[in-house]
């Protein structure tokens, strides 16, 4: 503990919301493809901003990891006081969104180098967030609850249940990207270097493979400066879960 900022854990949330969604954010702007995890957002504001002006991008995600909590809440034929705290830290990132959004514009960059530069730098700042959110009692959001309490409720194997979790979401995207638009017959192979197609592209795949291993590699690096005791304990106390009620 020497040496280490102490008292981090309350600090490992705040950033793990910050940087998260700046990330996803800086991949939006790349125009490559976002990740799995993001693009069902992006495509259903994609489709329903013209609808109504009152839409943001923030608004959209929170109200649909409303949607997968409710989904989890009959997959596990159970309901905890918890998640909704898990919804409150969805409500505080789709906030953080927007703000980011504001700061940073929609505008793809605009030379092709900068765009994959810059969807690598938007992976490991996300990568670096999620590395944060893995190091706090803090609410989760509802994505990483979801495999949580699956896992918990089931017993089934963390690795595994996450791949299905992130294959499900790659198929619910492309799905509907299908459904909402119908204009698969417009997409173009040779633009899959330089542009996604409704916020799915080759930088979803990369993103896939690269996530993981630099999740891992930034938790080590976090590992080095933080001491993750919690500034508030009596905090902890309440928000972690008791073996008798899971």
């Amino acid at each position: 503990m020497k040496n280490k900022i102490s008292k981090s854990s309350e600090l490992m949330w705040v950033l793990g919301l910050v940087l998260v969604a700046l990330g996803v954010c800086i991949c939006k702007k790349a125009d490559l493809g976002v990740s799995m995890i993001a693009a069902p957002t992006f495509i259903l504001f994609e489709f329903l901003a013209p609808l109504w002006s009152g839409f943001s991008v923030g608004m959209i995600e929170y109200l649909f990891q409303g949607i997968i909590l409710l989904t989890l809440c009959c997959v596990v034929q159970r309901f905890n006081w918890r998640y909704l705290l898990a919804f409150l830290t969805a409500v505080i990132y789709g906030y953080i969104m927007d703000l980011w959004i504001l700061i940073l514009g929609t505008e793809p960059f605009k030379y092709i180098w900068l765009r994959w530069i810059m969807l690598f730098v938007g992976d490991a700042v996300t990568a670096l967030g999620v590395a944060c959110f893995f190091r706090t009692y803090m609410p989760l959001q509802v994505h990483e609850l979801f495999v949580a309490e699956v896992v918990d409720r089931y017993k089934f194997k963390l690795h595994k249940t996450k791949l299905i979790f992130d294959l499900s979401f790659l198929t619910l995207s492309i799905v509907l990207a299908l459904v909402l638009f119908r204009d698969v017959a417009s997409f173009d192979w040779k633009t899959i270097f330089y542009a996604s197609f409704h916020s799915i592209g080759i930088g979803t795949i990369i993103t896939t493979f690269i996530n993981s291993p630099i999740i891992s590699f930034s938790g080590k690096l976090l590992d080095k400066i933080f001491d993750y005791t919690p500034l508030f304990p009596k905090l902890e106390t309440v928000l972690k879960r008791k073996k008798s009620e899971q």
